[in-house]
């Protein structure tokens, strides 16, 4: 797993009467908007999320590894099956879904003290937070990023969406996409998919084909890739200006 990196562009992220505050164990870095500060509930969460998939990550070391698809596992922890899952649909490896599995297992977790509930893991979003929300879109270095957001009605709630990157950040990304974004139901494939998607767009003229790719996932509800200055959308993504 890989060091913690500061997040600066948490401090703009808001939504009026929500508590923001964020829970750290080891790498997992979560930033949460709730009804009040529920950090101690969040960190207790997220220790027992990370002995799970720990354990099995011991057992199985394979898993951590694998850029592949690997078979589902009747005995894996619920939060490791999602990712095996995820990892299926997208046709990657079940890491590629990690931080979105946990962004949405905290969540869930969190709404037993907390009916609204934001959590943000290093691009990956889950959102149950019944308001309308906006999620700047960073880029990198394109002329786009912090130009762009994406409006996530409350309707839409619950909802997640993942952002890949061959250009900013720690996560390994076979292509070279400043942002490629997936939005879905379930954060796990919505992280896994954005990989897969992010892995498709090298040059502009692959924005077209990634996206067509994209629209073939089951459970995928939209996507947008920008690669320089280019962007290409597709399904339920409302784009707004900054």
């Amino acid at each position: 797993m890989t060091a913690y990196q500061e997040r600066s562009y948490r401090i703009s992220c808001r939504a009026g009467g929500l508590a923001a505050f964020t829970a750290r164990v080891k790498e997992t870095d979560l930033w949460i908007m709730a009804e009040r500060d529920l950090r101690a509930q969040a960190v207790e969460i997220i220790m027992a999320l990370r002995l799970g998939l720990e354990a099995y990550i011991r057992a199985r070391p394979e898993f951590v590894d694998a850029l592949t698809p690997l078979a589902d596992d009747d005995l894996a922890p619920p939060l490791v099956r999602r990712m095996l899952t995820a990892g299926r649909a997208a046709g990657v490896g079940p890491m590629a879904a990690v931080a979105g599995a946990m962004a949405q297992a905290t969540a869930t977790a969190l709404q037993e003290h907390s009916q609204a509930v934001a959590v943000e893991n290093g691009g990956d979003v889950y959102l149950d937070a019944g308001r309308d929300l906006t999620i700047g879109l960073f880029a990198g270095a394109s002329p786009l990023s912090g130009r762009l957001g994406l409006r996530v009605a409350a309707t839409a709630q619950p909802l997640a969406v993942s952002t890949s990157s061959g250009t900013v950040g720690h996560s390994l990304s076979l292509g070279r996409a400043d942002a490629a974004t997936i939005i879905a139901a379930d954060a796990a494939l919505a992280d896994a998919a954005a990989t897969a998607l992010g892995n498709r767009v090298r040059a502009a003229a692959d924005l077209r084909p990634a996206l067509e790719w994209a629209a073939g996932v089951h459970g995928v509800l939209g996507a947008l890739a920008i690669i320089g200055g280019d962007i290409a959308a597709w399904g339920q993504v409302e784009l707004v200006e900054l």
